[in-house]
């Protein structure tokens, strides 16, 4: 085993590496940018290395770097967690180069996986059933044009070296086509390097099911059972489990074999994940393999009872996998809900800022959270916005379900908005209770995870009403306590004194009024109290609620003023139409990225832009003013 390993990455998955490695026995090196001089992982490692300025590009993607950080500590291994630099097939020659072990699979396994086209060829002749697609080397758009309309749509643009949604985009006519493709490639080449595209046809209602898979120097390999992935946005998982609803033994057995049938084709080492499309008939098609550790692979630790990280360092090693297939059991239901600085109201637009207070549940042998973050901590725009992990267990999907939403309903963050309140509500929707989830689950129910009924708004209002009284009323006694008067009228809670105005709240999307002298009661239902009024966590949902000044009345959405505004902090990426030419309602004027992900400025009405502000490149400000914009007469 290894004596020391540096860590090639950041965040949650540093932090659970120095855990796992911490327990072993071996010493942990982690690397660190300018924006993470602080951050928890370099603060948990025995050791630290400052690899560059905030942009991963100049930082964690620049593999020389790496390299010699490792060899001036004397790290014998590194581990490059997942994304970044984990399916690099260069760096995986540099680390041989330099006698250092990746712990990861070997630099053939990362080239053949690492085209999504190569990918296909191969496991259609490893005999690994296929979705209908285009992966050819003819890059042309018209070629994959053509092969899109004689698929028929909808289809799926994907980056050949994509990933977590990166360069993808499904199309549903011809007329969306060019559009779709250009935004892919520039969304490809600004995350990979890459703009490389194949295309699929978009199977309707799939569930995304992956297999976890172990293979090692010895010949030996394993699959430690599903999860079910389907809950995405973004093409971006949002809720994962295990083992997947609904799944049979004869199923899981197939699918199980099919992907180490896809790991043997490629003589793969190390931990691996086989990616399936599986339909309402039972029928699965091979995806892709990402050949690393999986941002979801807690809730196959908590079904198995094994430690993965574990597992890839005793490979990495030349030990025998530590289990054989007969060895391994499915014990109880896991989820993991990934919390993020988002804001699901705004297309899950990434949320920058300091994270004032960070509090969640208390982890015990039903709740485990992974995080890179602490309290003061800042969410920058440099890296992925997620703020934590949030996974649970317990005997059976029921039971571990309802551990999830009372785990969520216990965070207490502020500083910066996060999807917490849409992920309560996703998890208590009622399809989802029931298991019935696909890919297009959050689309299909957006009415009854956004909260948007008017019968949900009625039921809302008066338990905020309630809470903001309550809250008066614990303020008052504590008032009380401190004074030197303590018997005062002025501080009886009993509605003595001048007639108290109406209360106005404003509940998702509406605002209502309601009488001062409410008095539902609370039972049954969590308040969280916000910088701007309350989060009220009900057994029908989350409710977010702001009071506001009686005089002020309903939000206005054109009291903001235009759209015009960059939405968060980022990059222009590309301006798409000239000055002075006429533009349609909801054409796109221009594109940005933050986080990596693309975000599209759009005309608000018919009209042309008189003025551009910035130029493709610059880095803006959120909610500075972008371009300058005339409406057509009326």
């Amino acid at each position: 085993m290894f004596t020391k390993i540096l860590i090639a990455n950041r965040g949650e998955i540093a932090c659970r590496v120095i855990k796992t490695a911490r327990a072993l026995g071996i010493l942990t090196v982690a690397v660190y940018s300018e924006a993470d001089r602080n951050a928890l992982h370099v603060k948990m490692a025995d050791e630290s290395v400052s690899i560059g300025p905030s942009p991963s590009s100049e930082s964690y993607l620049v593999g020389e770097k790496i390299i010699q950080a490792a060899l001036d500590t004397g790290a014998e291994a590194i581990h490059p967690g997942y994304g970044f630099l984990s399916e690099n097939a260069q760096f995986c020659r540099q680390c041989a180069t330099n006698n250092l072990v990746f712990i990861g699979p070997p630099v053939a396994a990362i080239l053949a996986m690492g085209s999504k086209s190569a990918a296909k060829n191969i496991m259609a002749e490893a005999g690994v059933p296929l979705v209908p697609g285009y992966h050819g080397d003819d890059q042309n758009p018209d070629i994959i044009k053509q092969a899109s309309n004689k698929m028929g749509y909808p289809v799926l643009l994907k980056a050949a070296a994509g990933g977590g949604g990166k360069g993808m985009r499904a199309v549903y006519s011809e007329a969306e086509f060019d559009e779709a493709l250009d935004a892919a490639k520039r969304e490809a080449m600004n995350g990979f390097n890459d703009d490389i595209m194949l295309v699929e046809k978009y199977l309707l209602k799939p569930r995304h099911v992956e297999i976890q898979i172990f293979c090692d120097s010895h010949q030996n390999a394993v699959y430690l059972f599903e999860r079910d992935c389907s809950v995405q946005r973004r093409h971006q998982k949002v809720i994962e489990e295990a083992p997947a609803p609904g799944m049979t033994e004869v199923l899981r057995k197939r699918m199980g074999e099919a992907a180490i049938k896809a790991a043997r084709a490629i003589n793969y080492e190390g931990a691996g994940t086989v990616e399936f499309l599986l339909d309402a008939q039972g029928e699965f098609f091979f995806m892709e393999m990402n050949t690393r550790l999986q941002v979801e692979h807690p809730v196959t630790e908590m079904i198995s009872g094994q430690d993965l990280v574990e597992w890839q360092l005793r490979v990495a090693a030349g030990e025998p996998l530590p289990c054989s297939q007969a060895q391994l059991k499915i014990n109880g239901h896991a989820f993991e809900a990934r919390i993020y600085a988002e804001d699901p109201e705004h297309d899950f637009l990434p949320a920058t800022g300091v994270l004032r207070s960070l509090q969640g549940p208390n982890e015990n042998i039903h709740v485990r959270i992974d995080t890179g973050v602490v309290e003061g901590d800042e969410v920058s725009i440099y890296y992925d916005p997620m703020i934590a992990k949030l996974i649970v267990w317990d005997i059976d999907r029921d039971r571990a379900l309802q551990r999830l939403t009372d785990a969520l309903s216990q965070y207490r963050i502020s500083g910066l908005t996060t999807n917490i309140g849409f992920l309560y509500n996703l998890a208590t929707s009622l399809s989802f209770q029931n298991g019935d989830v696909d890919t297009g689950y959050i689309e299909e129910h957006e009415l009854e995870i956004f909260r948007r009924r008017d019968a949900d708004i009625n039921y809302a209002v008066p338990l905020a009403a309630a809470a903001i009284i309550k809250r008066r009323v614990e303020q008052g006694l504590e008032a009380a306590r401190l004074s030197t008067e303590p018997n005062s009228p002025w501080h009886l809670n009993n509605s003595w004194g001048l007639p108290a105005p109406n209360l106005t709240i404003q509940v998702q999307q509406a605002t209502v009024e309601t009488m001062a002298d409410s008095d539902v009661s609370l039972a049954g239902m969590t308040p969280v109290v916000t910088d701007t009024g309350f989060d009220l966590f009900t057994p029908k949902g989350f409710f977010r609620c702001i009071e506001v000044a009686p005089d002020l009345g309903a939000d206005d959405e054109d009291s903001h003023g235009s759209n015009l505004h960059a939405p968060m902090n980022g990059t222009l990426v590309a301006l798409l139409v000239n000055i002075g030419v006429a533009v349609t309602k909801g054409d796109t004027l221009l594109v940005m990225e933050a986080m990596k992900m693309e975000h599209t400025i759009v005309a608000p009405s018919d009209g042309m832009v008189t003025e551009f502000y910035f130029q493709a490149g610059e880095l803006v400000d959120g909610g500075t003013e972008l371009l300058a914009f005339e409406a057509s007469p009326q």
